[in-house]
């Protein structure tokens, strides 16, 4: 099982790969924890990475890719793993390709977790967060004129970027950044949406048949595309009649002109055996009318 998990902030996509890890028993592999841990361990990576951070920077994919290799290469990668967060575009979706080619470990399925924007704005834009603990609450789901944690009674606050300026913003950038790599995938034929919205387990249940579902080769999409097509051109192309030889109509036209011809003969015969019959009894009723007055006198 070796996934590249898509879905927009707030799509739940973290939440179901834990399960799918939990599971199947593999790693869930996020670029930005991967980030995080590499700079919190003071790695090669890490100090790279923090030092570009510190800078402003983006990181460069040379360095995440790096993290990714780093990781994928630790034996319970060996059967699988679900990369959240990375690639986020096309240029790093080759590179992602190249990596992985090199690692013998290709991708075998692309999930999408679809979600509609007014959801992913509700979630966001609704959550709220323990200060104490970091559990997450969302005020649509919470008891009116509920603000505090459940767990110790702390004041909920909303991070800054869960604002909803800040949410509409970074839904916009997922959309444009991720639209093209979505299509990417799905002409590679590896790209399948599943429903995000719903009960979590249901959500799940759609993730695992997805994820399970055989992947169909861009090759062999593209066959089947042209045997659809030749099928469908087939079934519309009208049914051409066999040609016919010259002599074969000839020699039947010869023998219907001669048919023609037996039958103009055996007209008049006809005619003249009819008055015959004819003649012949009236001659019959002439005799039997002279018996008749015969035997009278």
């Amino acid at each position: 099982m070796r996934i590249v998990l898509l879905g927009a902030p707030g799509s739940g996509k973290g939440t179901q790969a834990q399960r799918l890890q939990a599971k199947y028993g593999v790693p869930q592999v996020s670029s930005g924890d991967l980030l995080r841990d590499s700079v919190a361990r003071g790695t090669e990576l890490g100090r790279k990475a923090k030092a570009v951070m510190d800078a402003g920077q983006l990181v460069s994919d040379d360095i995440v890719l790096g993290l990714i290799r780093d990781r994928l290469r630790k034996p319970d990668a060996a059967r699988g793993f679900i990369l959240d967060g990375f690639p986020r575009n096309i240029d790093q979706a080759n590179s992602l390709n190249g990596l992985l080619k090199e690692l013998g470990q290709p991708i075998d399925t692309v999930l999408l977790l679809d979600v509609r924007r007014e959801t992913l704005m509700q979630r966001l834009a609704g959550r709220r967060t323990c200060p104490t603990c970091g559990s997450v609450y969302n005020i649509h789901s919470m008891p009116p004129g509920a603000n505090t944690c459940s767990k110790d009674g702390a004041q909920l606050y909303q991070r800054p970027d869960d604002k909803e300026d800040v949410v509409a913003k970074r839904l916009e950038v997922y959309q444009t950044q991720t639209q093209p790599l979505i299509d990417h995938y799905a002409k590679l034929g590896q790209l399948r949406v599943v429903a995000g919205e719903g009960a979590l387990e249901e959500v799940f249940e759609r993730m695992e048949a997805a994820a399970l579902a055989k992947a169909v080769p861009a090759e062999r999409v593209k066959v089947t595309a042209r045997k659809v097509k030749s099928a469908a051109a087939k079934k519309k192309a009208p049914i051409k009649k066999a040609p016919v030889k010259k002599a074969a109509t000839k020699k039947a036209a010869v023998k219907k002109a001669a048919v023609k011809k037996a039958k103009a003969r055996r007209k008049p015969a006809r005619k003249t055996a009819a008055k015959r019959t004819v003649r012949r009894k009236t001659a019959q009723r002439a005799v039997a009318k002279k018996k008749t007055k015969a035997r009278r006198r």
